[in-house]
């Protein structure tokens, strides 16, 4: 059992769950992050939120259960091609040595069939929305398989993957009303600086494995200026939901809705342990409840109309 256990991403939620996989099958599911589900909410929320501002989260309450198969398939597929890509750099970083192809566990041809067997289920996912909605989901696609690339040439790889991990805002919008609105665009511009404040907090664990092998990070360009560079994210991301809601409905109460979002997000901040790479993961983590309370508030807006 201690050599399977070995095999386990030191970051992963469900060890237990993970190690109970028979060992032909427990690579494949760490290749897809199976083992840890927060990738899937926060590339699902936004979807949610879209689908709810527009007003259709109750009576299509199927689509929500789709988009989130999608989030997982899309989700997990995207970190196998990541893999593929980033292989041989995450040989040289402690936290990602032991995935499943750095490690040798799972060979580049095995690894490229199970991409392809997830998009497959990514596929039916998008044949269960309207053709608009269709459209504006295929033109992730560029930016998801530039996305790996990033931390070779930008300092800001984080607000790449805040437009690759907030295009579902857009899907999920014209998934119930077909066709482009202010307030579309401001959730989906919000959810960018969401992504860029959130991540930057995650990157903060591997700052000096990412400086010695040269990768690059908002958390390394920030330096100490972490906890302020966050924070400024996390507040262009609410003032940015704060005008698609005053937009769609020009009440002031509405905005109330952003209130529990915003404390919790002002929670992250004011505690956050830049130094301390568990406390970073936690909180990187607890953006799986930020996202619910986004989507409660939208529920409100978007069921007021």
């Amino acid at each position: 059992m201690s050599n399977q256990s070995d095999q386990i991403v030191p970051d992963s939620e469900h060890k237990g769950i993970v190690g109970l996989l028979p060992n032909s099958v427990r690579p494949f599911a760490l290749l897809a992050r199976f083992d840890r589900p927060i990738g899937w909410w926060l590339l699902f929320w936004p979807c949610a939120w879209g689908v709810a501002l527009a007003g259709g989260a109750i009576e299509r309450w199927d689509l929500l259960l789709w988009l989130l198969l999608g989030s997982i398939a899309m989700r997990s597929a995207g970190c196998a091609y990541n893999d593929i890509i980033d292989r041989d750099l995450d040989r040289q970083v402690e936290r990602t040595r032991s995935r499943p192809l750095a490690s040798g566990a799972v060979s580049l041809k095995a690894a490229w069939i199970w991409l392809a067997i997830l998009c497959l289920i990514g596929l039916v996912v998008w044949l269960q929305i309207n053709g608009t909605a269709k459209l504006v989901a295929l033109g992730s696609l560029a930016l998801v398989a530039a996305y790996p690339f990033m931390k070779r040439i930008t300092w800001w790889p984080q607000a790449w993957l805040g437009l690759v991990f907030s295009w579902g805002a857009l899907v999920g919008w014209l998934a119930i009303e077909p066709a482009f609105h202010w307030s579309m665009l401001l959730l989906y511009a919000g959810s960018i600086f969401w992504v860029i404040g959130y991540d930057t907090i995650y990157a903060l664990q591997d700052r000096e494995d990412d400086a010695l092998v040269g990768i690059r990070s908002s958390a390394l360009r920030l330096g100490d200026n972490v906890r302020f560079g966050v924070l400024a994210f996390y507040a262009i991301a609410l003032a940015s939901w704060a005008a698609a809601f005053w937009i769609l409905r020009p009440q002031w109460l509405g905005l109330l809705a952003l209130l529990p979002v915003a404390l919790h997000l002002l929670w992250q901040v004011l505690t956050l342990n830049s130094a301390d790479g568990d406390d970073a993961l936690a909180k990187f983590r607890s953006n799986r409840f930020a996202g619910l309370l986004m989507f409660l508030a939208c529920l409100v807006l978007g069921q007021a109309g």
